[in-house]
């Protein structure tokens, strides 16, 4: 058969490829244009060039092999000198001409690492936790869980749970803001939850738990609906923590709920008629200090028990706090005014004075500005929001009273100088008194209440020694003799591994400025707006100095507290940016 016309040409035509017989699916394939012979493949040396190829010329030589870079991250060779050719352009990709991969700037990781922070173990959990909280998540120290948990790890919601319960306690208890966020954080840390951040404003309660950066996170929180000041209870949940905290004890999640079952059950120290007696015993030992005699004592201590029975029908009754305060004022005035108008020759004043020493609200004071020292502002706004609330509740009561009693033409004239010293040893005994009768209406543990006695003896004494015989001014008397009471007070909690608070609140009693709130209060009554308003802010300032003198003194001992480090001696731990450490 002859050969199809078709492949004729074929074999005759092909420039190169003399002899090359198609295959079959070439010769009928449909996309191919008839009659036309298949393109001939082009030469290596004419393939196009690849877009990202540097261009010929333009990569200068191979460094010699000795300068090359042995490290796997290490730049290629001839790709530094090309990116630095390239930057001249504006090149996004270039690294800065300063980069060295040897010798980088302080703003990248040094080489020799992060160095590791480590936490003695001899130091107070306050301690250890508090500067815990002050560093970045990322770089705390790894947790040793002390507690042990179930194989499968620690029970997230009941540990969120047992923190929550217990920085209620603390919070109600009237503990600063800063050491309730410690007391959780020891918690959850020695139950095995690192990534743990606690939060305290007044009166919310909130912690969240991350497991890691890819988990989702876990918030609880819980609200304070009711405040109460025991510091026996709140010296009970500090050793709860201390025992949790600690290594050498082992404290299961269902022996700390079954201890924090107890503390909440328990009873009161004192009864309510030993509260009563104690409020009376307070107000006639404060008459005492700013001069009364005996029938000044009777009086302010008989004033001082009416009020507080006043405040206790309200509190019964359902009345808020605020008009507490209000019943309670009535009785010292009313008592005051009552001598006023009678024949005997008594100094009003003194019993006033002594009725407001009872009253005014030193202890919510001091942890208001201690909060604001230590940056939880919006609970210190909030406590010293209600610090304000009680005052003005105090100043209705008493002038209230006041404006009766100038209206019946008692004679209430100021009589007293502001805390003045003329009977040093009876005032001394007065001072202590006041002290040990605040620390049973704080419901304080009946080992603590000598040694807070005798913390507010020696307050008085510095006070009385200052303002007599070295002619220091009232408020510079009084920050300085706080100080020592923050002082002595932090020594004595780090000794026995509890809050400060017990120690402190009760010894700053005999400093409280009860005379110049009283004084500026009559004033107000008597028309001398002027003179009022003076001896109340010299009132306020008093109140300002006994707070931050406490706070000063407190942390001038953890100043100078020395911490071991690790494997070197005894040295001073760095502060914080922006904080201080310990």
């Amino acid at each position: 058969m002859p050969e199809p016309e078709s492949e004729g040409p074929e074999e005759t035509e092909g420039s190169g490829q003399a002899g090359r017989k198609p295959a079959s699916d070439e010769a009928t394939s449909a996309f191919g244009p008839p009659g036309v012979p298949a393109r001939p493949e082009p030469p290596v040396e004419e393939h196009p060039t690849s877009e990202f190829a540097v261009p010929a010329g333009v990569a200068p030589p191979d460094a010699p092999e000795e300068d090359q870079p042995t490290s796997e991250f290490a730049t290629p060779t001839g790709v530094a000198e090309t990116a630095g050719a390239a930057e001249t352009e504006g090149s996004a990709f270039a690294p800065p001409s300063t980069y060295s991969a040897r010798r980088s700037p302080p703003a990248f990781t040094p080489a020799e690492g992060v160095p590791v922070v480590t936490l003695t173990k001899d130091a107070p959990w306050q301690d250890r936790m508090r500067t815990m909280l002050r560093m970045p998540v990322g770089e705390r120290p790894v947790p040793e869980a002390v507690q042990r948990h179930e194989e499968g790890g620690p029970a997230v919601p009941r540990v969120l749970d047992l923190t929550l319960r217990i920085g209620e306690l603390l919070l109600a208890g009237g503990e600063g803001a800063e050491d309730v966020e410690a007391a959780m954080f020891a918690i959850s840390r020695s139950y095995g939850l690192d990534r743990c951040e606690p939060t305290v404003t007044f009166t919310l309660l909130s912690i969240t738990y991350q497991p890691s950066l890819v988990d989702d996170p876990v918030t609880a929180n819980r609200t304070v609906r009711r405040r109460a000041t025991d510091y026996t209870r709140l010296a009970a949940v500090f050793r709860l923590v201390h025992d949790i905290s600690s290594p050498e004890s082992e404290v299961s999640l269902e022996e700390a709920y079954r201890r924090l079952a107890e503390i909440r059950r328990n009873r009161h120290p004192y009864p309510g008629w030993v509260l009563t007696v104690a409020s009376g015993l307070l107000a006639g030992a404060a008459s005492v200090l700013v001069g009364g005699d005996v029938l000044v004592f009777l009086a302010a201590a008989v004033s001082a028990m009416l009020g507080d029975r006043l405040a206790w029908v309200c509190a019964g009754r359902g009345l808020p706090e605020f008009y507490q305060f209000v019943a309670a004022a009535l009785a010292p005035a009313a008592m005051a005014v009552a001598l006023t108008l009678s024949p005997l020759d008594v100094r009003a004043s003194a019993v006033i004075t002594g009725g407001l020493f009872a009253l005014i609200p030193g202890r919510a004071l001091v942890a208001g500005v201690q909060d604001g020292l230590t940056g939880f502002y919006i609970t210190a706004a909030a406590r010293l929001l209600e610090v304000g609330y009680l005052i003005v509740a105090i100043v209705i009561g008493v002038l209230s009273v006041l404006y009766l009693g100038l209206a019946l033409g008692a004679g209430l004239t100021p009589e007293t100088a502001l805390h003045s010293v003329e009977r040093p040893e009876v005032q001394l005994l007065a001072a202590m008194a006041l002290s040990l009768c605040f620390a049973v209406l704080l419901q304080q543990e009946r080992d603590t209440v000598l040694l807070v006695t005798l913390n507010g003896g020696v307050a008085w004494s510095v006070y009385g020694a200052l303002a007599l015989t070295a002619d220091i001014p009232p408020v510079a008397a009084t920050a300085i003799a706080a100080g020592l009471v923050g002082l002595f007070g932090q020594m004595l909690s780090r000794y026995r591994y509890a809050s400060a608070l017990p120690y402190v609140t009760a010894a700053i009693g005999p400093l409280l400025p009860g005379s110049a709130t009283y004084f500026g209060l009559l004033a107000i009554a008597r028309g001398e707006l002027n003179t009022g308003l003076a001896s109340l802010s010299k009132a306020a300032a008093l109140a300002l100095a006994i707070a931050i003198g406490v706070n000063l003194g407190s942390e001038m001992f953890r100043l100078f507290l020395r911490v071991p480090g690790v494997g070197e001696p005894a040295t001073r731990r760095k502060a914080a940016k922006r904080t201080r450490g310990f």
